[in-house]
């Protein structure tokens, strides 16, 4: 069995890998509405899609639960879609104003990590070999995720409250802007992906 850093890595290396972007786009247009001072909502929102992410690859890891990965490929840019969209008719712009609207982001995030764990369980269940326990790999490939999307999320954050409060641009914009950008390249993928 391989050990817990090498998990780590492999975690980290999964959601910072500009190769796989669309886990990356997917934090993009989740973090469109928010601004430096929701730091919070954003950590709660982004452990969210971690925990759908890692309940998903120990069901798919057990053999419990899977998805053929056509359909995966398919679903994941349809995620990004669907947050894009869901920025764009939110009112003002700004959804996260209210509480029952981020517990509504929170599901979403939640539910949207289920699809992105499966994308990666394959390969990860490939790699557990014939490992009595998945707590440690799974454990360390999970925190490797979290850091890495903490890092991705920094980025992304950082970079909104540049052309947020130096250029002033304004939120609205902002969010449009980034949610119509990932929308588009979300419907190329999904055109590339289908799966019928």
């Amino acid at each position: 069995m391989h050990p817990f850093n090498f998990y780590l890595q492999l975690g980290f290396e999964h959601i910072s890998n500009l190769a796989g972007y669309d886990h990356i786009l997917f934090l993009i247009v989740l973090c469109a509405v928010y601004r430096i001072q929701q730091w919070k909502n954003i950590l709660i929102l982004v452990t969210a899609f971690t925990i759908g992410h890692s309940v998903t690859l120990a069901l798919a890891s057990l053999d419990i639960f899977t998805i053929p990965s056509n359909i995966i490929r398919f679903l994941i840019p349809t995620t990004i879609l669907i947050t894009a969209l869901s920025n764009v008719i939110s009112k003002n712009g700004n959804p996260v104003e209210k509480t029952g609207k981020m517990g509504k982001n929170y599901a979403m995030a939640l539910f949207f990590g289920f699809i992105h764990g499966m994308d990666f369980s394959n390969y990860f269940k490939a790699l557990l070999m014939e490992s009595a326990s998945i707590f440690t790999p799974l454990l360390g490939f999970n925190l490797g995720i979290e850091l890495g999307q903490l890092l991705v999320v920094f980025f992304i954050v950082g970079v909104a409250f540049l052309f947020l409060n130096v250029i002033k641009v304004r939120h609205r914009d902002w969010t449009v802007f980034i949610s119509g950008a990932a929308a588009g390249l979300s419907l190329v993928s999904m055109l590339e992906n289908k799966f019928w």
